[in-house]
């Protein structure tokens, strides 16, 4: 569950106040809007590995499912 709030007098308080209850473990994120980046994109975590693979036959792309699962070639 993700819920907004604020920092009020050094205390975090709740925009919608929910019951909690005591003793209830929390992790806080600190969300600063004004150095927030944009979300990443699949591409982007995965940029590293994109395009390194070797040994692969030429029509894996096409064919991906035959070479994962056996099924027949397109």
């Amino acid at each position: 569950m993700v819920v907004s709030g604020h920092v009020r007098n050094g205390v975090i308080v709740l925009d919608d106040p929910i019951p909690l209850t005591e003793g209830l473990a929390v992790s806080v994120e600190i969300v600063d809007s004004q150095t927030e980046s944009k979300p990443t994109t699949l591409l982007d975590r995965l940029k590293s590995v994109v395009g390194t693979a070797q040994g692969l036959p030429p029509d894996a792309a096409s064919n991906i499912d035959h070479y994962l699962y056996r099924h027949p070639k397109q």
